[in-house]
């Protein structure tokens, strides 16, 4: 659910794109509402969430373990409901996330996720390309970004990127629909093509998520197409001839294989909507009616 449904959208990307095995994103109500026996043997299911409480997550691993499926479950609380209930569980040790809003936890969700679909691929350990996150991601917060204050009134934004941050994308969505209330809607750069492009026009605004790898020059002729149509873009990206088509502009680091970008892009989509948040007047750290734990079934 939430930002923990975005962690398992690029888990699906992972796991896809680097095994060679077919994923699906669960839906909770398939056991829950319509308690639906799938056959589940042989099936790895993992259930993610921050909180380790969500109700329908938990019911969820605890029925797909019945079914027969392997189960593994990825919380910020050892102490969990979710951490006792399947048969592995990974510990985030993100420490206590005092926002509503997450942002830690989803990182800590990536990287974790990202660890586990080495280790399934039989890699004992990581690449020298993790052990550079930490420096990077300094990096990122370190550089300079501007133009967001163009944005301070504005009501309804696209989000699009492709491939493994179409993640991202959801999650940029998120974040400016619960800290800055943004109607934010997320495309694939492939589906903002297939009609919903015929909605931009003059001063439309639109967040583009660009880093290197194979998504790359697809996105770059989608911007090129939007800054034709008139769209306000915001563009987080390492190149150059994007960042410059923008009125606001993320760069980040072009030096990670894609499969980690997601790591990085994240931090950007989560300066941006704490800034428009805070622009607006609004705590971004306790958005309106809305709890760290979620009850849903």
């Amino acid at each position: 659910r939430g930002t923990s449904d975005n962690a398992a959208l690029y888990a699906k990307h992972l796991f896809e794109v680097l095994l060679g095995v077919p994923t699906a994103l669960a839906s909770p109500s398939t056991f829950t509402l319509y308690e639906s026996r799938i056959s589940l043997e042989g099936v790895l299911v993992v259930g993610i969430s921050q909180s380790g409480e969500n109700q329908d997550v938990l019911e969820t691993i605890r029925r797909s373990g019945e079914l027969g499926a392997n189960t593994i479950t990825v919380t910020n609380d050892e102490s969990s409901a979710m951490a006792k209930v399947g048969q592995h569980h990974f510990f985030l040790r993100a420490g206590k996330e005092e926002s509503v809003a997450a942002t830690k936890t989803y990182t800590a969700e990536l990287m974790v996720l990202y660890l586990l679909a080495c280790a399934l691929k039989g890699e004992e350990r990581p690449g020298h390309e993790v052990r550079r996150l930490p420096e990077l991601s300094q990096e990122v917060l370190e550089a300079e970004w501007e133009g967001t204050e163009r944005y301070r009134y504005a009501e309804y934004m696209v989000v699009t990127s492709r491939g493994y941050n179409l993640a991202t994308a959801e999650e940029a969505a998120l974040k400016l629909m619960e800290t800055a209330y943004v109607v934010a809607q997320a495309f694939s750069a492939a589906d903002l093509r297939h009609g919903p492009i015929a909605m931009i026009g003059h001063n439309f605004p639109v967040l583009a998520i660009a880093p290197p790898g194979r998504a790359q020059p697809g996105m770059r002729s989608l911007v090129e197409n939007l800054r034709d149509r008139g769209a306000e873009l915001v563009v987080v990206s390492n190149e150059r001839t994007m960042l410059d088509k923008a009125s606001a502009t993320f760069p980040v680091p072009g030096s990670l294989p894609e499969e980690l970008s997601p790591i990085l892009c994240a931090i950007p989509i989560q300066l941006l909507a704490e800034n428009l948040a805070r622009l607006k007047g609004l705590n971004p750290d306790s958005p309106r009616g809305l709890s760290k734990v979620t009850e849903t079934w």
